[in-house]
């Protein structure tokens, strides 16, 4: 008995052992701390980040070899990178200073912009997606209005920011409006495309299960026009921080446009290029929102 019972409890052990190894083979031993097949998966995402990390780094860093010769040279009419950074350190370190008026950090500016960009913005996907649908789902509403959009659609941002001061009296109001009418275009148009091209199969389930009105829009409508509808609102948001930082820069304020349009009329170039530099990244980031919003929305269907 003192010989059989080690034997029966140090086999439980391997028993259990050997079934968390056929339940998970990837699993580490006791003895190893990370498995091989860890390391391989590991080592394939790593190579994976690399591929989409390690060329925009290379092109940057050429981008910005090339811009640091180019004005290098004491006569040069614009500031060099190293010289940018040494002009906007203070701005760089301390973007969130507020000395009351326009005396203002680059995060207020930016915040100011993001804050007009948002209200627009959504007024702009709220109402397109509205007007898109009508369109796309009667022939008769495509037929009035769809001439009447392809006309206003081709109307620059800013010409319409004379007649919304004139309307409203107020440029925060007006650069708002600016937003709004420069979004809704792509929103409309795309929308209505992707109603217009809801498969029929589609279209005949929805007559088989007898699906009216808000049935028949959130079951079959807006799931299969959602990539379009995200296609429209991806080129909006772009559209949108493109049209903001024009407006401010003529009806003044807190805003990252005006604030690039004092800094050139106080010649101070680097604070422009910061400015630039900002505005890129930010473009980027609600872009990249709106994409992974789409692809969460549509389940992986939409562009991204």
């Amino acid at each position: 008995m003192s010989i059989v019972a080690p034997t029966i409890a140090s086999s439980k052990p391997a028993s259990v052992a050997s079934q968390a190894h056929a339940s998970f083979p990837n699993a580490a031993p006791a003895n190893d701390p990370i498995a091989p097949g860890r390391w391989e998966w590991l080592t394939v995402r790593l190579l994976e980040t690399a591929k989409g990390v390690v060329p925009p780094v290379i092109t940057l860093a050429i981008l910005l070899g090339i811009w640091q010769l180019a004005t290098s040279s004491p006569g040069s009419s614009l500031p060099s990178p190293t010289t940018v950074i040494d002009q906007t350190w203070d701005l760089i370190v301390n973007p969130f200073y507020d000395n009351g008026g326009l005396d203002k950090g680059l995060f207020w500016h930016l915040l100011a912009s993001l804050k007009r960009v948002a209200l627009g913005y959504a007024l702009a996907a709220g109402v397109g997606v509205a007007v898109g649908v009508l369109v796309g789902h009667s022939v008769w509403a495509m037929r009035a209005l769809d001439p009447l959009f392809q006309v206003l659609r081709t109307i620059p941002p800013l010409a319409w920011l004379p007649l919304s001061l004139a309307a409203f009296r107020d440029g925060h109001p007006s650069a708002i409006f600016v937003i709004f009418i420069t979004a809704i275009w792509p929103v409309i148009i795309n929308t209505a495309v992707g109603i217009r091209n809801i498969p029929e199969d589609y279209r005949n389930v929805a007559r088989v299960l007898n699906f009216r009105g808000f049935e028949y829009f959130g079951h079959i409508m807006l799931p299969a026009a959602a990539p379009y509808i995200f296609t429209g609102m991806r080129i909006g948001i772009g559209l949108s921080w493109l049209a903001i930082v024009a407006a401010e820069m003529l009806i003044g304020g807190v805003g990252i446009g005006f604030f690039i349009w004092d800094s050139w009329n106080s010649s101070r170039i680097s604070e422009i290029i910061l400015a630039l530099f900002y505005v890129g990244i930010i473009g980027f980031c609600l872009d990249r929102f709106i994409a992974v919003l789409g692809k969460l929305v549509t389940r992986g269907t939409a562009n991204g």
